[in-house]
């Protein structure tokens, strides 16, 4: 399961390479939306956003493009491990959408700023990650609660097993062994 964690790894830090130029356009445009209003030319600022979302856009639309068209050869570029480059993978069009939204946003976040409008940024920024925290939480407890822990506890066993874990033997023997160095210890602690 361990190749679930480097996948996502991989996928965020490739995510975070692709919004740099949006991050470069978001000052850019904040930039230029606050000069053109503050010379009182609204028709120049509303060109600059348009100018700037599509051009953000067909930015992420290229990298996703990219992305998905060579999804099968540029995880070799990051691991050896075919489990990884597996989910690497199947999470490739995820990543393609995240690519082109977070193209977008920080674009559409500096027109904001440059129009003045820092404080409903802070507040959507806030409320936007607050959503989604609290969307992935409430889905975490639902799979949770569904959970068959037995089960759960039968795969683990036979992923230890495959994996070259301990034969029963040996966990239980370590396991008692744990538990009267935990017990010495805390008598130990105590009676200091």
């Amino acid at each position: 399961m361990h190749f679930y964690h480097w996948s996502n790894f991989l996928n965020a830090n490739i995510l975070g390479w692709t919004v740099m130029a949006s991050f470069g356009v978001n000052a850019a445009v904040s930039v230029r939306v606050s000069n053109e209003l503050g010379a009182s030319h609204p028709r120049s600022a509303k060109f600059s956003l348009v100018v700037a979302v599509i051009t953000s856009f067909l930015i992420g639309l290229m990298l996703s493009l990219i992305l998905i068209i060579f999804r099968k050869e540029y995880p070799l570029l990051f691991s050896n491990d075919p489990a990884v480059r597996e989910v690497v993978v199947e999470l490739t069009p995820m990543l393609a959408l995240c690519i082109v939204i977070n193209n977008i946003q920080p674009v559409l976040s500096g027109v904001a700023i440059g129009a003045g409008w820092q404080s409903a940024v802070a507040y959507g920024i806030w409320s936007g990650m607050l959503s989604g925290t609290v969307l992935q939480t409430l889905v975490l407890f639902f799979m949770v609660y569904r959970t068959d822990w037995n089960n759960e506890a039968s795969l683990a066993e036979a992923r230890i097993s495959k994996w070259g874990g301990h034969n029963k033997d040996l966990k239980i023997k370590d396991n008692e062994k744990n538990h009267q160095e935990i017990y010495e210890t805390s008598a130990n602690s105590s009676s200091c």
